[in-house]
């Protein structure tokens, strides 16, 4: 459902303007607003669940969610809009969390295939909400895509309530309210630019403004998290070379799998006459990407497995190492749709792969009083990557271009560049993991003893 939300605007971007009576710049903060809460709220609410229970928190998310989704429902203006979709970021927090949960509550034979197969929703439900929201739209009216999401929300609230057991672990600290202040105006500013640099211009003022503050808002707040007693982001743990090779190979990787995930489509709808698209609607060109988010589930079972009997690290190799070979394959697979099933197939593999990974990579190099936290920053990492492939892609598209009437639709010769873009994020990931040690020294719990609250735990089999 969380990463459902990711696509659930998609096919309505074309028609936002004249639907919100606003300019196509204006509109594309209905995107904007999402990513730059995901992007601060994931690590805030992965610190507020270590201190005040992360099925909390979790519920927290989904209600945000659910709340959005009914305001963009309702609204029909621009303003109600972005704070509806601006709710529904926070719900991407409900990833961390809940696998901070199955790290507390299930035993070691069983956490990592749930890991695994909760790691691949991200794409399953990425992968279904295009073609399932351009077809409720459709059919249905633009808001109803919407009141979709609002209902599954409510459902997902009851099931939190019902079934979701609360995590056995507390950590008895304050929470750090300044770092979190400083956290969230830093990335703002950081991210704004990087999705806005395109239609501001990269060399404006606002831009290279935000790129500065960004720069000294998040160096201040780096000096004030290593001296703070109980910080948002333990940076003396984070920099540890497990989680900090895990964290730069998420980037890379985030960047290699959304670069793909952008291609895809644009070789699918661009017209037939420029001799290498497809020209699919957006409907078609969705059901030929789904394949994609259900060869990421399926694959799942068998990363799980492999990261038990052969280790994370492994696995997050072999998952790069498949996404660089996807982009390669796409080299020579150009101009026709069988073509681009396959690409995104191949490359779905590795990113499902990848992301069995990742968790239980960090989740072996951090104590369990960080848990949440540790796995908000590494989805962090993800925005990160995912981000710049948004911007570097549409950078590439966009100067790389052929004219086909009056119109200026990207060239084979950008397509062909931006592939390559992506085999070389997924070949530095590769080199960035060589980098992980193999059986990382388990780390002692960092807070102290009197810090940690352990709940009676559940008998689990």
């Amino acid at each position: 459902m969380v990463s459902l939300m990711q696509t659930l605007v998609i096919p309505l971007l074309p028609q936002l303007p004249r639907l919100l009576h606003t300019s196509t710049a204006n509109a594309s903060w209905v995107i904007t607003a999402t990513l730059l809460t995901s992007a601060v709220a994931t690590p805030l609410l992965g610190r507020l669940g270590d201190l005040y229970g992360r099925r909390r928190l979790m519920l927290t998310a989904v209600v945000s969610l659910t709340a959005g989704s009914l305001v963009c429902a309702l609204g029909s203006t621009l303003l109600l809009m972005v704070l509806g979709r601006t709710l529904q970021g926070l719900g991407i927090s409900v990833i961390p969390l809940g696998i901070s949960i199955m790290r507390d509550v299930l035993p070691p034979r069983r956490l990592g295939p749930a890991v695994a197969l909760m790691s691949s929703s991200l794409g399953v439900g990425g992968a279904l909400g295009l073609p399932l929201s351009a077809t409720v739209a459709q059919h249905l009216g633009w808001h109803a895509p919407f009141w979709f999401a609002a209902g599954l929300g409510c459902v997902f609230t009851v099931l939190i309530i019902t079934v979701v057991p609360e995590s056995p672990v507390r950590v008895r600290q304050r929470f750090d309210a300044a770092g979190a202040v400083g956290l969230a105006v830093g990335l703002v500013a950081l991210l704004l630019p990087i999705s806005k640099g395109g239609d501001w211009g990269w060399t404006s003022t606002p831009v290279l403004g935000l790129l500065v503050v960004s720069a000294i808002v998040l160096g201040s707040w780096a000096r004030w998290e290593l001296r703070a007693t109980a910080p948002i982001v333990d940076l003396r743990s984070s920099a540890r070379r497990p989680v900090l090779m895990t964290n730069l190979a998420t980037v890379a990787v985030g960047f290699a799998m959304y670069s793909a995930n952008l291609l895809g489509p644009q070789m699918l709808q661009l017209p037939t006459a420029t001799g290498y698209g497809q020209g699919l609607s957006m409907l078609q060109a969705g059901l030929l990407m789904a394949p994609g988010g259900l060869t990421m589930m399926a694959f799942s079972p068998l990363a799980a497995r492999m990261s038990q009997a052969l280790g994370p690290r492994s696995c997050l190799l072999l998952g790069s190492m498949v996404i660089c070979a996807g982009n390669v394959l796409a080299q020579l697979l150009i101009g026709t749709a069988w073509g681009v099933l396959v690409f995104n197939i191949v490359n779905s593999a590795g990113v499902g792969f990848a992301y069995a990974a990742m968790p239980n990579l960090i989740m072996r190099s951090v104590p369990v009083s960080e848990t949440a936290a540790a796995n908000g920053l590494n989805s962090l990492a993800r925005s990160l990557g995912t981000s710049t492939a948004s911007t570097v892609v549409g950078l590439v598209l966009g100067q790389l271009t052929i004219q086909l009437g009056s119109v200026a639709v990207p060239s084979e010769t950008g397509i062909r560049v931006c592939l390559a873009i992506g085999a070389a994020g997924a070949l530095v990931a590769t080199l960035v993991e060589l980098a992980i040690p193999v059986r990382p020294a388990p780390e002692p719990p960092k807070a102290p003893i009197g810090d940690l609250e352990t709940i009676t735990r559940p008998a689990t089999s």
